[in-house]
């Protein structure tokens, strides 16, 4: 991951689940990375929690354990001491508790933007089923990220449902390049359980065709035997309702996908 990716290119690497890496320039930015390895998971660990390193920025869109893994911020926040942590800035308690410096906890709400190296990471609100903003200090628990750098826009979804306004404040930014997205969907025996939704794999590829954007990624269906999907499904239904204008590429972990900008 150490070579520099230069202006309309960027590399990403899957990490399961919304996990995912970013090259862009000289920044390497590592996002939902769920890296411990817990006995209920489907998924292999791709990179050990002890070998993630060089790492310039850490994301977390949310407080949940596959999302930020707080048992690896505690690791990462020595291993990778110089490194920025940014995440929902109503849980900087939780994170300074990881040992995190409070000069490298950069807490977000939404409408803000934060800029590291090669990359501005601006945030967008997510409601994962619910925003539940809190309504004293207006923050936002769940959050989704525009990363652009090198001329180039990736949308990472967090998790979210589809929302009045989501369409707008995605586009906004401009021409997207790449999304992943949320597929896994929600339902009454999930929520019975508090395991609480995104978008359907049906909503996640209309949002991708509205969006018009060239590259997308589903996730948030692999970890998981009781919250998974189909992604060929996605792929499917988005090729059919969209006639493959948009390219979709359902990832192996690890797999590394370069995307070029015409």
């Amino acid at each position: 991951m150490q070579q520099h990716y230069d202006k309309n290119t960027a590399a990403l690497w899957w990490l399961g689940q919304m996990g995912l890496m970013i090259k862009i320039g000289d920044t390497l930015l590592c996002i939902d990375y769920f890296a411990t390895d817990d006995p209920s998971r489907q998924t292999p660990v791709p990179i050990p929690v002890d070998e993630v390193h060089e790492v310039d920025v850490f994301l977390g869109t949310h407080n949940h354990i596959d999302h930020i893994d707080h048992d690896s911020w505690r690791i990462w926040s020595k291993s990778n001491p110089d490194a920025k942590f940014v995440f929902p800035r109503i849980h900087m308690d939780s994170v300074l508790s990881d040992g995190v410096k409070k000069e490298n906890a950069i807490g977000l709400n939404a409408g803000e933007s934060y800029t590291v190296g090669d990359v501005t990471i601006h945030a967008i609100a997510a409601a994962h089923e619910f925003f539940e903003m809190d309504e004293e200090t207006g923050l936002y628990p769940h959050l989704q990220y525009i990363i652009e750098g090198n001329g180039i826009l990736i949308h990472h979804a967090g998790d979210t449902v589809r929302y009045e306004g989501m369409l707008g404040a995605v586009k906004s930014f401009g021409d997207i390049d790449i999304e992943l997205l949320p597929i896994n969907g929600r339902d009454a025996i999930r929520y019975k359980d508090n395991c609480i939704g995104n978008m359907t794999y049906q909503e996640a590829a209309d949002f991708a065709g509205e969006v018009g954007t060239k590259l997308v990624i589903p996730g948030h269906w692999d970890m998981f035997a009781h919250n998974s999907e189909d992604p060929h499904a996605f792929k499917d239904y988005l090729s059919v309702k969209y006639q493959d204008k948009i390219e979709c590429k359902i990832p192996n972990l690890m797999e590394k996908i370069v995307y070029f900008k015409n």
